[in-house]
């Protein structure tokens, strides 16, 4: 690979290059990722290097935006992955569930794009996803009757639970007990 074509893929912040190359400014003294979404610096300051220790010994040091010492640095990944936590511990408690959020220090919104792009669904499918696999397992596990099931998984009355149990199902919660009880 040529200097020219480093030079363009720092200049597009080409991150299909992460990895491949690391590019340093010599007058700040930093190294970074081709995808790094700092300022482009004057080329006449680029130096390229093929690893990110070939960097370090030259004297730079890493990059704190694009963390040019990580190989594998997703913030929006992890972010997504402690959603996930999160959703998957207090599913069943709206208000625990909305503060846990919240503290992410992420707008709801935000939240709900960096979710589905992460896992391929909305934060609200994945509730109704593990809403739906507790009530199952706690319908074919246990002898609690329905209601109690209703509020353990985070519904605020039979009524709603029914409806959205039979719509997922296809069958009320008392008749899927009964024909999938072991």
């Amino acid at each position: 690979m040529t200097q020219e074509e480093m030079w363009r893929a720092v200049i597009k912040n080409d991150e299909s290059y992460d990895g491949i190359f690391f590019y340093s400014v010599k007058s700040t003294g930093i190294y970074c990722r081709p995808s790094c979404k700092s300022k482009t610096p004057k080329r006449e300051n680029v130096c390229f290097f093929d690893t990110a220790e070939e960097a370090r010994n030259a004297g730079f040091r890493p990059c704190k935006r694009c963390r040019s010492d990580l190989m594998e640095y997703h913030p929006m990944k992890e972010i997504a992955a402690k959603a996930k936590q999160l959703l998957d511990s207090c599913f069943d408690e709206k208000r625990e569930l909305k503060q846990g959020l919240r503290q992410l220090g992420i707008s709801h919104r935000r939240m709900s794009e960096i979710f589905k792009d992460e896992y391929g669904i909305t934060l609200h499918e994945y509730i109704k996803s593990r809403r739906l696999e507790e009530a199952i397992r706690m319908l074919i596990d246990t002898d609690e009757d329905i209601i109690d099931i209703a509020y353990a998984v985070g519904f605020g009355g039979p009524s709603s639970f029914y409806s959205f149990f039979k719509s997922e199902t296809g069958m009320p919660p008392l008749s899927y007990r009964k024909e999938h009880r072991k």
